[in-house]
């Protein structure tokens, strides 16, 4: 059974909707931002520095604050995956991946975020 392709729509036509503009962002000098904090600039840029502890300096901020937060739970397992962009967190009732550090602590102490 063959079906028509469907044409666009007019212009003129009531649902018809114009894409909302994308941000304007000014010119690349390089291949990647010099200091944004786009999640593929990162990358782009973390490829280009050294390997410290087998960690890219690029995300030395989020390894930190991961080794911080394992040091006070020791009960846990906490680090901060560079390929994900996400932390972990290895306990007795399995693995969680967390987007973020907000979250990340959210989950640690739900009962401090409600007070």
């Amino acid at each position: 059974m063959t079906h028509p392709i469907p044409a666009p729509r007019p212009a003129s036509d009531r649902l018809y909707r114009t894409p909302p503009p994308l941000p304007r962002r000014p010119p690349l000098v390089g291949p990647f931002c010099p200091a944004c904090t786009h999640p593929s600039c990162r990358r782009r840029r973390a490829q280009r520095l050294p390997l410290r502890g087998g960690h890219r300096d690029e995300y030395r901020r989020e390894h930190a604050w991961a080794a911080d937060l394992q040091a006070r739970n020791r009960h846990l397992v906490i680090w901060y995956g560079e390929r994900t962009g996400s932390y972990w967190v290895a306990s007795s009732t399995g693995l969680a991946e967390v987007p973020d550090a907000a979250t990340l602590e959210w989950v640690l102490a739900p009962d401090l975020v409600s007070r």
